[in-house]
């Protein structure tokens, strides 16, 4: 009797044994299976911006560059005043790793010339964001508020255009430009009012009727040519644009301002240059101004350390 009583109770030890461990199994396995999936949704982070620091602003132009933007300091007779005048003055910022900026304002007896140059270092704090991405959509903000109009031909066409009826062939994307040079983004370039620059290998004004004085300023301030009109730059930086604005001021002389802005990777580089002759009659000449912004554009874009 007591060997019969004592086979069942080893017999319900032994199932229950086999129950647990058939359910820690069970577990284990569920836990080994969603290991591999959380390994799975790791992503590399984007790469940083190329460049690091940004150049000091208020030397990176040379004197030569801006003897030919600022013509008034070669008429500065006194050292000390052209040494100040070459220095420039540092824009305020509160952070030089991420924003610098220099400004320079001249005198000439025939105009006042401004110049300012601006580097901004555009950094991401969103992991999912790299540096060129961002600093890619800041440009891009930059451009929208700039309302650069579609390439066009003239609005006006006069007795005297000579374009023979055929004024939308400024309208043709051309091949891109060398760096720096007067070449337009939009193809030949239409006849142009204003007087020729001094910049090589330009076309514009070449088909005007006089190469000596220059043109009525009422025609040059109302008639832009389509080679000189706000546009984007095909050949400076990732991305670049060009924006150029005559003041419309009657009771002073007519103020323009030429800007460049450019991207070269994580950093944005602005160039604003502006003129405002003496005199009432006078037009700041948009071509000249135009080659002189965006030879310097290059030369800065050749001075970026990453």
């Amino acid at each position: 009797m007591q060997r019969k009583a004592y086979v069942p109770g080893v017999a319900a030890l032994l199932a229950a044994l086999l129950v647990g461990c058939t359910s820690g199994s069970g577990d284990s396995g569920a836990t080994d299976d969603a290991n591999p999936g959380d390994t799975g949704t790791a992503t590399a982070a984007p790469q940083p911006g190329k460049y690091r620091t940004l150049p000091e602003p208020c030397g990176v132009v040379s004197h030569g560059t801006l003897d030919s933007l600022l013509p008034g300091i070669e008429q500065l007779t006194d050292d000390d005043q052209r040494d100040e005048a070459y220095a420039g003055d540092a824009t305020l910022t509160y952070d030089t790793d991420r924003k610098v900026g220099c400004r320079w304002k001249v005198q000439s007896a025939d105009a006042t010339d401004h110049l300012l140059v601006d580097f901004e270092r555009v950094v991401s704090y969103d992991n999912s964001v790299s540096d060129d991405t961002q600093s890619h959509e800041v440009f891009a903000a930059l451009q929208d508020a700039a309302h650069l109009p579609e390439p066009t031909t003239s609005d006006s066409a006069s007795p005297t255009d000579t374009s023979s009826g055929t004024p939308s062939t400024p309208n043709t994307p051309g091949t891109g430009s060398t760096a720096g040079s007067d070449v337009s983004p939009h193809g030949s370039p239409s006849p142009t009012a204003t007087p020729s620059g001094d910049a090589s290998g330009s076309s514009s004004g070449s088909s005007s009727g006089s190469g000596s004085g220059s043109p009525s300023p009422s025609v040059s301030s109302t008639v832009t040519p389509a080679d000189l009109q706000p546009r984007v730059l095909g050949d400076l930086g990732d991305e670049a644009f060009l924006d150029d604005a005559l003041s419309s001021s009657g009771s002073t002389a007519k103020q323009r301002t030429v800007t460049v802005v450019f991207r070269t990777s994580n950093v944005i580089v602005t160039i604003e240059y502006e003129e405002q002759p003496a005199t009432i009659a006078a037009v700041p000449d948009s071509k000249e101004m135009q080659d002189r912004a965006r030879k310097l554009a290059a030369q800065l874009a050749d001075k970026l350390v990453g």
